[in-house]
């Protein structure tokens, strides 16, 4: 019997480690490993849904998690879900806190849609995601904001959010009041959240209520290998992973 657990675990190990490869970034390429099934959500006339990323750039995620610091594992969990996500899907990127500002005014508006939302658009995502650095604030409610009225020009598709952030707003707004108005008058727009170390359980709630409110999912990620998987459930990555049982007398 412990002849068959230890061949149980040592099979799933070797398939965790040998199943992915991720790409330097100079040969960063579309890719979809054959033990990986994509399955984009579609709108009801047929259509891909459109996907925002929103990646937190603030000073917080220069914070350590462990032995490396919250931005690296994002930036490597980023540059692996998107080498899985096929060309003709549209994604598109947002980011805030990679600014900072003379004034809370500046820094509550340093928010910005770096790769606007289109198909063949992962490589561009991570180029333009590994030279940012993580320097301000977490101004959540505006980037919101500017996505559901900006950076979706398809008024008739679903769209959908990936909200990756290690911390609540520290501005003065309310992500979740923002949310509960704009689900008054608009049903297109979901926000799946990614809590990624996050330790105020204020700004925990703050977070999970975007997510609820537009029923979207929402996921605390404590290390690099939930954000990875968080990640890649939001998109609908299902990995097929198969263990099998053989008798040993």
């Amino acid at each position: 019997m412990k002849k068959k657990i230890l061949y149980i675990l040592f099979s799933l190990l070797f398939i965790n480690l040998s199943s992915l490869s991720v790409s330097a970034e100079a040969n960063f390429t579309y890719s979809t490993p054959q033990n990986y099934n994509f399955q984009p959500r579609n709108n009801n006339d047929g259509s891909p849904e459109k996907i925002l990323f929103i990646v937190d750039f603030s000073n917080s995620m220069n914070e350590r998690l462990g032995y490396r610091t919250k931005l690296d594992i994002a930036l490597s969990t980023m540059k692996e879900t998107l080498s899985l996500i096929p060309p003709n899907t549209h994604v598109g990127l947002r980011v805030y806190g990679h600014k900072t500002g003379f004034t809370p005014k500046q820094s509550c508006s340093a928010s910005e849609l770096i790769s606007p939302i289109q198909s063949g658009n992962t490589v561009n995502i991570y180029t333009k995601l590994s030279s940012i650095n993580a320097v301000g604030w977490t101004p959540i409610t505006f980037s919101l904001k500017q996505a559901a009225f900006f950076d979706f020009t398809d008024t008739t598709s679903k769209k959908r959010i990936i909200l990756i952030s290690d911390g609540g707003e520290n501005c003065d707004e309310s992500p979740c009041d923002f949310v509960i108005d704009l689900m008054k008058y608009r049903d297109d727009i979901r926000v799946d959240v990614i809590a990624l170390a996050v330790g105020d359980q204020d700004a925990n709630n703050q977070l999970k209520c975007v997510a609820l409110v537009t029923s979207g999912k929402f996921y605390n990620a404590n290390t690099a290998a939930e954000l990875k998987n968080s990640l890649q459930d939001s998109l609908n990555l299902q990995k097929e992973v198969q263990g099998v049982i053989i008798n040993q007398e």
